[in-house]
């Protein structure tokens, strides 16, 4: 109880570290990529066309939270796990490295008493000059309690029922009920804005976001950008032609539909020029290519509307999302979205609810050049389906997953996205009945996703994740999981996990109270023993382990972890262990070299049982494995088992 009112103070005092005066001196340009100097990512992660500041390295006369890594705090959540926090006057500027003239700010702002958000706004200032103020919103912001939460900062426990590992009891079966302080568990903090700016500005050039007047406004990273003019498709059918209002004042989902009916009777494309286009429905997809004037310029906004009854998926809600058929239906193919924004009015997590930016089925297709905003999942596609591809696209402050194959998806790629603040992981596959199969996640940016993974596979065949970048994955998952879970199928084939770095990774496992392992091997409901493939990845800066294996306690004996090998890994300072061994099974080991080791290199702990003859884990040295962690005595299966060993935190990841 204490620990959970210290977390409190800290989410309401924003862990003030160093004070600034009411003046600030101008600072250089600091270019970072993950909060980390873009030299030690190099290679991993989208290629994006912005330049990202984090605030805490601007000049500033606001206060510097954190860095802390504990859930339910603003510091937690923020980019780097540090940010800064401005009250009504303060100001934090950034100096531009190259030309902009767009910029992309992350911030928090309080939540309203009684929940429901509130407004404030953000002067933007250049060179000194105010060229424009952002009205800031925490309406999309806030989440509280246990899954799957609510908007309600007084609410009481949404399961008593449930182990609260606060308490480390069931509450409704607990004699005196324990009292828990409000709010319960506050998360999912940010959101972030856009804005272009009046013109193009200079390398050198000030940017200066000043607070307005909330009691107190943080501001994580700004995101700089040089955007370029609209794109113009001359021979389509225009969905202006056909009522659409580019100003957003009128409906314009009944314009678009016909444009498509048009659209495919000619085989042209559609086009959306610029402007703001109120679509509170579904825009149903099939056989047509859709294309806007760009993210930046083309922008599709909707509300969430309430249905007068549940529809026979369980929908209470609908809002603007472009939607393949289901495959019951008979699903979509041919179908190509180029170049707009989805802007969603989400604000609460109802899994039932079909309220994604882009969902149903869809083969032999594209989505390219998304921008995907506030909405439940940014793509949630149901197969089986295949032969899509996911490319280039930005899709933020989600409250469910960032991308999601959900069964029977197949040779399937999602490539260049930037992927930041979701509710659930960043990008997955599910194989839930059916199997996915032969796809790839490479170079994506994941960071921050607030629960769950950056990068989750949850059974499938044959299946690749690869180049990407993972950071700060904030409670309750890691960068990379590999889970028997969910009901999916099992894995089968192979899995490759290559080329990966992740970041500041590796969290709290709240129902466990341990913490996990930046890759994260979970066998809870079949035994995992598909050839995994886990080569030259970078583990920088985990929070806890760099690898973990775990079989859930309760079935320790019935399933196991083998065929995983891990080869030409580089491990940059680990809170604990190497390796964190909790399953009976082996694995491989080759030329992985690990520095700043916080614990034992391996904390074997195999299935519990602790035999004579050792753990129910065997660890296989093949050789070239450097930096002391795995001594010779810890091999094959020397039992060292720590179940929460004290956390040492690393220096700052180097060039190796």
């Amino acid at each position: 109880m204490k620990r959970w009112l210290a977390v409190v103070a800290a989410v309401t005092t924003g862990l003030s570290l160093v004070t600034a005066s009411a003046t600030a001196a101008p600072k250089a340009p600091v270019v970072t990529r993950a909060a980390l100097d873009p030299a030690l990512v190099a290679g991993r992660g989208a290629n994006v066309e912005f330049a990202e500041q984090e605030a805490e390295n601007a000049a500033t006369t606001g206060i510097a939270i954190g860095p802390d890594r504990t859930a339910y705090t603003l510091a937690g959540e923020a980019s780097g796990r540090k940010a800064v926090k401005l009250t009504p006057g303060q100001y934090v500027e950034f100096t531009l490295p190259s030309a902009a003239n767009a910029i992309t700010v992350r911030y928090s702002l309080p939540d309203a008493p009684n929940g429901g958000g509130i407004t404030s706004p953000l002067d933007v200032a250049v060179n000194g000059k105010r060229t424009a103020t952002m009205t800031l919103t925490s309406q999309y912001a806030w989440l509280y309690n246990q899954y799957p939460f609510t908007n309600d900062p007084n609410a009481e426990l949404l399961h008593p029922d449930w182990w609260v590992t606060e308490c480390s009891c069931v509450p409704a079966a607990t004699t005196p009920a324990p009292a828990f302080p409000k709010p319960f568990r506050p998360s999912h903090f940010y959101d972030e804005q856009r804005l272009k700016l009046d013109r193009t500005y200079r390398a050198g050039d000030t940017i200066r976001l000043t607070a307005g007047n909330a009691p107190w406004t943080v501001i994580d990273l700004i995101d700089t950008q040089r955007v370029a003019g609209p794109h113009v498709e001359h021979l389509a059918m225009n969905v202006q032609w056909f009522g659409a209002d580019p100003t957003g004042r009128r409906e314009s989902a009944d314009a678009f539909d016909t444009a498509i009916a048009f659209a495919r009777l000619t085989g042209l494309k559609v086009y959306i020029p610029p402007g703001t286009y109120q679509v509170n429905r579904h825009i149903l997809v099939d056989n047509v290519t859709i294309v806007g004037a760009g993210s930046w310029h083309t922008i599709i906004k909707g509300h969430q509307v309430t249905l007068p009854k549940p529809l026979p998926d369980k929908s209470i809600h609908t809002g603007v999302g472009f939607y393949g058929k289901y495959i019951n239906d008979g699903g979509s193919r041919n179908v190509h979205l180029n170049g707009f924004t989805i802007e969603g009015d989400v604000r609460e997590r109802i899994d039932d609810d079909q309220v994604n930016g882009i969902g149903g089925a869809l083969s032999d297709s594209s989505i390219e050049g998304l921008y995907i905003h506030r909405t439940k999942v940014g793509i949630w596609l149901d197969g089986p389906m295949t032969n899509l591809t996911i490319r280039g696209n930005v899709i933020a402050d989600q409250i469910g997953d960032g991308v999601n194959f959900h069964t029977g998806v197949t040779n399937s790629l999602v490539a260049g996205n930037f992927i930041r603040n979701t509710g659930d992981d960043g990008l997955a596959m599910w194989s839930d009945k059916t199997a996915d199969a032969g796809n790839t996640f490479d170079h994506n940016t994941i960071q921050t996703p607030v629960l769950a993974n950056g990068i989750a596979l949850y059974g499938g065949t044959d299946n690749t994740i690869s180049n990407n970048l993972v950071a700060d994955p904030v409670r309750e998952g890691s960068a990379i999981q590999l889970g028997s879970r969910f009901g999916a199928e099992a894995f089968t084939g192979h899995v490759w996990v290559t080329g990966n770095t992740t970041v500041r990774a590796g969290t709290y496992e709240l129902n466990w109270n341990i913490g996990l392992g930046a890759l994260w091997i979970y066998a809870l409901e079949k035994s995992i023993d598909a050839d995994i493939q886990v080569a030259g990845n970078s583990f920088l800066d985990n929070t806890y382990n760099a690898l973990m294996l775990v079989s859930e306690f309760g079935v320790r004996d019935l399933y196991s972890i083998t065929n995983v090998h891990f080869k030409d890994l580089r491990v940059d300072g680990t809170g604990t262990s190497v390796l964190s061994a909790r399953s009976a099974g082996s694995a491989t080991f080759e030329n992985v070299d690990a520095r700043n080791v916080g614990a034992v290199g391996v904390n074997n702990c195999g299935s519990f049982h602790f035999p004579a003859t050792g753990s129910e884990f065997s660890v296989v040295d093949q050789g070239g494995n450097d930096g002391g962690w795995l001594a010779p005595w810890l091999l094959p299966n020397t039992i060292t088992c720590d179940d929460r060993p004290p956390v040492v935190p690393p220096p700052a990841p180097a060039a190796w």
